[in-house]
């Protein structure tokens, strides 16, 4: 644009409407309209973006059940967000720099309707698992058919808009709409598991979205439509030499590892808690605030304020990784990784803002950085599982982001900022590093040479060990001077991640006593041998863990255990007795168990005990008003169902109460104490039933202690809130 000399108007090329208009109506008016343009970027930006991630548990919710409630389902939907962000970017670049500025437009609102075809969304029930397929490549097929569509069109807003508005605007600046962006989304995830969840359905939470994604549709259209004509009058003055390869290479590495912190953060609490929306929002919240920070107008990060956060913070989460601090409580654990985790994707994000190109090469900078994300997350959802025996992912993504800061240090030109750094004071910062890298390497040694086996699948990290001198006191293992020296206290046992899923004592004689949460006087125990009064029975078990339920099998009877992961059935047969010794017939079946019971004719169970934890709780979807009413399709009319709520942190008795209340049937709760010396744990469990079968054994009925529950407490397959049952 350019000024006449001694004039005080701009000089306008003639010949054309638009260029008459503006000389007409005036510069500030069209300032006016130029506020309200940017303004209309943002809210459509943010809006776009908070769609982005509030579909994010949604949809995850949704298809948990089918997958057994598993923790790496969460880190699987991360995988596939990562994935379809890379294209979203894609196709942005390849839209703004390779099609011509008119069609631009006419390609996105075609996109846009034919996304609108696929809405409502949801997740189609043909495409339920039936047990042989790989989880994790069927879980990325249903987001893919559910909300691969929409979910693109989505991912590529923020940098499609940035880019036309560093077209349209170039005086704006355009990377401000990144932190419109994060804003969004971290308002999105948040309120899901606040607001969302505990008041809406599924079904309303999936309509409800569907139609804030056509009001995002109809204003994306809308701003492509104004920008069809901004040809002839978008100038770019920007000249700066492209990024090199370091500088993209260095984009990536800070990305990825920033990506793969988050998800092996957030699947070391799922697995050692429980795989619920509200603990998978809490890490991508802080990660996502990061992002706000170190990209908004007032950027929050310092380096060397922050370098010295994480030298702290990964002190700690490598120290809370070592073996022997393997049963830290997650009232410690989780705000200690937690805020570690905030740390270093400040130093990755911070990093990053520090680093971005000119607008001319915005698109490729948010391509390489959604590149890098999803780059980590294969390695922690995919490549780990398949190639890991334990779960190594989070010490390695540890090593990885502090031998990121010696090289962030040499990158970096030094200027008054970085003077303190000699070069003596970058050697130290690497040995430093290096001495970190070997510790967790011991730590992670450390841990393995103690594992008789070490397995890994999609649904988690699986070892036995065998332990000598010690008894088992609450979940806990300390020394037990009570225990009497003529006894044999050697017992094996199996752990996934950091929860005990049963023990065995390896003594002659006693390979077949019930233990820790089984023994005679819980409430499985005495539900089995009440049942057991009247002859020969049949047992049904959700969740086989060592098999220790089969201790209690006697000649004529039949017990069948419904397992998912088919790592824990070759376990339990080849590492301990409790099937091979057990005299009654042992069936497994392996796959979810709801949808197994769902398939399979009336079991004619005198007991059915449901026991299958993921993490530490009993998968939601096990415990839901339909779940029940598939659980007494297989029940004997006098038959008990066995729930196992034992939880430090999760009140689950109300749950069960409501739901045995919503089809008639009483829930009785029994306590019953530890025996370190018997490796009884402390066990609550409910039993269901009719009143008469109460009244028929006055033992259950005069131990069992009811349960107050009220409507709110009932859970069902299209709403249940984890929030509430927070102890």
């Amino acid at each position: 644009m350019l000024k006449l000399k001694g004039a005080d108007t701009h000089f306008r090329p003639p010949g054309t409407f638009r260029n008459r208009l503006f000389d007409l109506i005036g510069p500030k008016f069209v300032e006016k309209i130029m506020i309200r343009y940017t303004s209309l970027y943002a809210v459509t930006t943010f809006s776009s973006a908070f769609l982005l991630f509030q579909i994010q548990p949604i949809i995850a919710k949704l298809i948990l059940p089918w997958f057994g409630g598993a923790a790496a389902v969460w880190s699987v939907c991360l995988l596939f967000f990562q994935a379809v962000l890379v294209l979203g970017y894609l196709y942005a670049h390849l839209l703004t720099h390779r099609v011509q500025q008119r069609l631009q437009a006419w390609v996105h609102i075609l996109l846009i309707a034919v996304s609108a075809l696929l809405l409502p969304i949801s997740a189609p029930s043909v495409l339920k698992p039936s047990g042989a397929e790989d989880p994790a490549t069927r879980v990325l097929m249903v987001l893919a058919v559910s909300i691969g569509l929409p979910y693109f069109l989505l991912s590529a807003t923020s940098p499609l808009l940035q880019a036309w508005q560093s077209k349209s605007h170039p005086t704006m600046a355009a990377y401000r709409l990144y932190a419109f962006s994060n804003m969004g989304s971290l308002l999105g995830l948040l309120s899901y598991p606040l607001v969302i969840e505990p008041r809406t359905s599924n079904l309303h939470q999936a309509v409800g979205w569907s139609v804030a994604y056509g009001l995002v549709g109809v204003l994306c259209a809308a701003i492509a439509l104004q920008n069809r004509t901004l040809d002839d009058i978008s100038v770019s003055s920007d000249t700066a030499p492209a990024p090199d390869w370091k500088l993209k290479g260095l984009w990536t590495a800070l990305a990825a590892c920033g990506s793969m912190l988050l998800l092996s953060v957030t699947s070391y609490i799922s697995q050692n808690i429980a795989a619920v929306p509200l603990l998978w929002t809490v890490p991508l919240g802080l990660y996502l605030y990061t992002f706000i920070l170190c990209f908004g107008k007032h950027r929050w990060y310092r380096r060397g304020v922050f370098l010295r956060f994480l030298g702290v913070a990964l002190a700690s989460m490598g120290y809370a990784l070592a073996p022997d601090r393997a049963n830290v409580p997650p009232p410690v654990l989780i705000p200690v990784f937690c805020a570690g985790l905030f740390v270093c994707c400040m130093v990755c994000h911070g990093e990053l803002a520090q680093l971005k190109p000119p607008t001319a090469y915005l698109t490729t900078f948010y391509l390489l950085i959604s590149f890098g994300g999803a780059m980590g997350a294969t390695l922690v959802a995919l490549v780990a599982p398949h190639t890991f025996r334990g779960y190594y992912e989070l010490p390695i993504s540890l090593g990885l982001c502090a031998v990121l800061i010696p090289l962030i240090l040499c990158r970096r030109p030094r200027g008054a900022a970085d003077a303190y750094l000699s070069r003596r004071a970058l050697t130290l910062i690497t040995v430093l590093v290096a001495g970190f890298c070997v510790s967790l390497y011991v730590n992670t040694q450390r841990q393995a040479s103690n594992a008789r086996v070490r397995v890994r699948n999609f649904y988690g990290a699986l070892r036995v060990e065998d332990r000598t001198a010690f008894a088992v006191i609450a979940g806990v293992s300390q020394p037990e001077p009570s225990v009497r020296a003529s006894a044999d206290p050697r017992y094996r046992d199996l752990i996934n991640g950091s929860i005990e899923h049963g023990i065995q004592f390896l003594a002659p004689g006693r390979g077949r006593e019930p233990t820790t949460y089984y023994g005679p006087t819980s409430g499985v125990g005495l539900a089995i041998r009440a049942a057991g009064r009247q002859g020969a029975i049949n047992v049904g078990a959700i969740g086989l863990g060592t098999g220790t339920l089969a201790a209690y099998g006697r000649s004529g009877d039949h017990y069948t255990f419904y397992e998912i992961n088919p790592q824990v059935v070759a376990i339990a047969n080849r590492e301990f007795s409790f099937l091979r010794q057990c005299p009654a017939k042992v069936s497994i079946v392996v796959g979810d168990a709801r949808l197994s019971l769902e398939r399979e004719a009336p079991q004619s169970f005198d007991v059915l005990a449901v026991d299958a934890f993921t993490s530490d709780a009993i998968p939601t979807h096990l415990l839901t008003r339909e779940a029940f009413s598939v659980y007494l399709r297989h029940m004997k009319t006098a038959g008990l169902i066995a729930i196992h709520v034992s939880n430090k942190y999760l009140n689950l008795a109300p749950v069960v109460s409501a739901a045995a209340d919503s089809l008639d049937r009483r829930a009785v709760l029994l306590d019953s104490p530890a025996d370190s010396s018997r490796g009884l744990y402390v066990a609550t469990w409910l039993l269901v039933g009719n009143d008469q079968e109460f009244l028929r054994e006055p033992e259950l009925d005069s131990l069992g202690k009811a349960v107050i529950a009220s409507k709110e407490d009932l859970w069902t397959d299209d709403h249940t809130s984890i929030f509430k049952a927070l102890k």
